[in-house]
């Protein structure tokens, strides 16, 4: 086969670098991002935190003026207005570049772009210390860090046992195999199997220490810790419970009930274990009440509350009353890092050009395009945010029954933005509203068909059913195709299965296990 030179035209996209750099950043949690600074902090020395606030400067990128940190939008004129009271106010007039659609340029004029900001970051990880010195504030997240574990719990608790040294290291052995809920996973076979390997002297021997260890650790605070299974965790609660009266009764029959299968106890299936249990039903029923109020995990208390901790990225307070009520749309400055490129090390590289100077050229343009992203970032979420709650003003008025529907497509459409932008902003990004804090995906919802040919947000849908479900009564619960007729007569076409599948979503047991006692 002959050789030969030939030239093909085509096109194609090209992802460079600055632009995946871009797209990850817009996907990013509030933790991730501010991890992301961390890092980059870490490995790039011509980036750094700014102390105050700095004036914006561009870098040979054509932007139309964009909300520094802080700034607000009013849903109503439709304009920024900065948080500083110096500042002057800006009006938006342009869209600013999408990450999906521009690419942004890396000609420059050498010149030290620095991004302002009211606040360090915040969010789940810790912030920084500022260049100012002096001593922070505790938020939220160090409260949340500073609670005691189980297990440091427990082994306070041992501090104080008269124990010799095997036992005291069997039982802080087995503190240390808990899970979060305080329970043993592992059987105790099992664990001595692990440590004496074949040896099966030496795991005899671990299995009884083990087994008097776990005696130990079921007398421990809390009542319940160190259970194998639900049955042995309740089993131990009731024991330990002093009852006089009634309530031994309730005890007793408490504890048979214990020992059936648990499913019975889940579908309150009292004819059976009344029959199982050789019991009368309302001795039963009592037994379920007592039961009912004993902790099935009794390390949830525990439980580090900081996976719980959410600060949200964008604030909507409400402005003026009655009709002239407006809500403003504002960044939340407390998640927003400040930062800038370090003057001294971006003025010593323009003034020297020797050996490495390509290379550290190059790392500072990497920081000037962080910043640049970082603040992209924030652009799209506010512009988003801003379209999310002029769309869904009835929310914010009256609450969820209000909400209507709105897909991706819409905000798209209206921001000049693709739906895959659209998707990565409303990811893990929150909105503090006077109604609470909700992830901004929670704004969009399919459409449900009404009578009189309009649509319905399955949103507005899911809260009129919990609505019912809350109001109904307790001995005769509603049934999904009931739940389904009550929506057909407020002009609401929603099938018993699209019943169903609301209400397991939002986590509502169904008729037979919400009925009364």
């Amino acid at each position: 086969m002959k050789q030969g030179l030939s030239l093909r035209v085509s096109q194609h996209l090209a992802l460079t670098p600055q632009l995946q750099q871009s797209i990850r950043l817009l996907q990013l949690s509030t933790l991730e991002l501010s991890q992301e600074v961390e890092q980059m902090l870490d490995e790039n020395p011509f980036l750094e935190l700014s102390p105050e606030e700095a004036p914006r400067e561009e870098f040979g990128v054509a932007q139309a003026d964009t909300p520094a940190a802080g700034d607000e939008r009013d849903v109503d004129s439709g304009e920024f207005t900065p948080a500083a009271a110096e500042a002057t106010r800006v009006t938006e007039t342009e869209a600013a570049p999408d990450a999906d659609t521009d690419a942004p340029s890396w000609e420059g004029d050498g010149s030290t772009e620095v991004v302002p900001d009211d606040g360090e970051w915040g969010g789940d990880a810790t912030p920084r210390k500022n260049n100012l010195g002096g001593d922070e504030d505790v938020d939220a997240t160090d409260l949340a860090r500073g609670d005691e574990t189980l297990q440091s719990h427990l082994h306070r608790q041992v501090l104080g046992l008269p124990l010799g040294e095997e036992d005291r290291c069997a039982l802080a052995f087995l503190i240390e195999s808990l899970n979060d809920d305080g329970y043993l996973d592992e059987s105790i076979e099992s664990l001595a199997a692990g440590l004496a390997g074949d040896d099966l002297a030496e795991r005899e021997e671990l299995v009884h220490r083990f087994t008097v260890a776990l005696r130990l650790l079921h007398h421990l605070e809390p009542v319940g810790v160190g259970a194998r299974s639900l049955a042995e965790c309740l089993t131990l609660q009731l024991e330990a419970m002093e009852a006089a009266g009634d309530l031994q009764d309730a005890r007793a029959a408490a504890l048979q009930v214990c020992a059936q299968p648990m499913e019975l106890l889940a579908r309150r299936d009292v004819k059976r274990l009344a029959q199982l249990c050789a019991e009368p039903e309302a001795a039963i029923k009592a037994a379920i009440a007592l039961i009912l109020r004993l902790e099935p995990k009794p390390g949830r208390r525990f439980v580090s509350v900081e996976r719980n901790v959410v600060i949200p990225d964008v604030l909507v307070t409400k402005v003026g009353r009655g009709a002239q009520a407006r809500f403003r749309v504002q960044l939340n400055a407390e998640v927003m890092p400040r930062l800038r490129v370090q003057d001294v090390y971006a003025g010593a590289i323009r003034a020297h050009r020797g050996e490495g100077h390509q290379a550290l050229q190059q790392r500072l343009q990497e920081a000037r395009w962080f910043i640049k992203n970082i603040q992209q970032r924030f652009d799209t979420i506010l512009r988003v945010s801003s379209a999310i709650v002029e769309r869904q003003k009835n929310f914010f008025v009256h609450g969820e029954l209000a909400m209507r529907p709105l897909v991706l497509r819409e905000i798209a459409d209206e921001l000049g933005l693709h739906e895959s932008t659209i998707s990565r902003v409303t990811t893990a990004k929150y909105m503090a509203t006077p109604f609470g804090t909700f992830e901004l995906k929670y704004f969009f919802g399919s459409a449900l068909g009404t009578e009189t040919g309009g649509n319905a947000s399955s949103t507005a849908v899911r809260a009129l059913i919990r609505q019912l479900v809350a109001a109904e009564n307790l001995k005769k619960p509603l049934s999904d195709s009931q739940i389904s007729g009550m929506l057909k007569e407020q002009g609401i076409e929603c099938a018993r299965r699209t019943v169903a599948k609301y209400r397991e979503a939002l986590r509502i047991a169904p008729a037979n296990l919400r009925k009364a006692l």
